[in-house]
């Protein structure tokens, strides 16, 4: 080998290394994923988050089916006066249910959450892809684009927002990793109206690589959720990932007290400037409970304290 061809070399694995010039200004939106309130809203921007995502679920502060024009301005006007920015509106149900009355109501309702995030001035929609029991991946995938074309994208085009995909394997989804991602993205082509809500903590119960699936994925993702995942291997090696007695060897935990590498994950997020929201969804049992109201109870907000206090070491103010 020639001094050339070494320093060639040398020269080629450092452009390969290093991280790409967006990385020094990387500057992502740190924030928290709740229901609406004027309380909840005030409780981020007094605890320095930038970002917010918000529930549009039955039942809750924003069922679009429960809600009007006059409401919809005053919780637009109270995350302009916060000045956090809104980045998600997120409701998962499943889009091509087998019953043609469920799935109506289904589809009408997430036509309406798109509505809503429009008028809110969110850019994004999470929820999951939707799947048929019994069904092939690829004939689930069909019935995806076709309900999405037919009755989302327009609303879609209309108020310019994208629906995101979260990786829950919990739900009728087949966007939970890697292979569904794969067949619904060759399906869909390069539409502009989806993409990834990335959410690591569901790739660690999966026994998924989440660092890796990121990277693979990075340019398909446009908002994250915060989440670790322990996994009680004492348990799993008793009951196995179905256990006859119900035992829980997973469970949902604030960042930083599972299974995920964060330096790493944001490394990933970095090295592709990524300067979307990064909204902790705080689902630890061990900091209050999780299925609250539509406020923030005192033990549950020192859970986003705690996970806010952590992050802080790796994400920039």
């Amino acid at each position: 080998m020639t001094r050339r061809t070494l320093m060639t070399s040398l020269a080629a694995a450092a452009s390969v290394s290093a991280p790409s010039a967006s990385a020094k200004s990387w500057r992502p939106k740190l924030g928290l994923l709740g229901n609406y309130s004027e309380a909840n809203i005030n409780f981020a921007k007094e605890e320095g988050f930038a970002s917010i995502g918000l529930w549009a679920r039955p039942g809750t502060s924003l069922d679009p089916t429960q809600i009007g024009e006059p409401f919809i301005e005053i919780v637009r006007e109270s995350v302009r006066k916060s000045g956090l920015y809104l980045s998600v509106v997120g409701n998962t149900m499943n889009h091509i249910a087998a019953d043609s009355e469920i799935r109506k109501k289904n589809n009408d309702y997430f036509v309406k959450v798109i509505e809503l995030a429009g008028k809110l001035g969110a850019p994004y929609v999470g929820s999951g892809s939707g799947g048929m029991q019994g069904k092939t991946l690829d004939q689930q995938v069909s019935e995806i684009v076709r309900v999405y074309t037919e009755q989302y994208f327009p609303m879609c085009q209309k108020y310019n927002v994208r629906i995101l995909w979260e990786p829950y394997p919990g739900s009728p989804n087949v966007a939970t990793g890697p292979v569904g991602y794969d067949a619904l993205f060759k399906a869909f082509g390069n539409s502009p109206y989806v993409g990834l809500q990335y959410d690591p903590s569901h790739l660690v119960w999966q026994m998924m690589d989440p660092i890796q699936t990121a990277r693979d994925y990075v340019d398909k993702i446009y908002d994250v959720h915060l989440k670790d995942t322990e996994i009680r291997y004492d348990v799993l090696k008793r009951v196995g990932i179905h256990p006859l007695n119900d035992a829980r060897w997973w469970r949902y935990r604030l960042p930083g007290l599972g299974l995920i590498d964060w330096p790493a994950f944001f490394t990933v997020l970095m090295n592709a400037g990524y300067s979307g929201a990064m909204n902790i969804e705080h689902e630890d049992p061990t900091y209050g409970d999780p299925n609250h109201g539509n406020e923030f109870a005192e033990d549950y907000k020192q859970g986003f304290r705690m996970a806010h206090r952590y992050l802080r070491q790796f994400v920039p103010a």
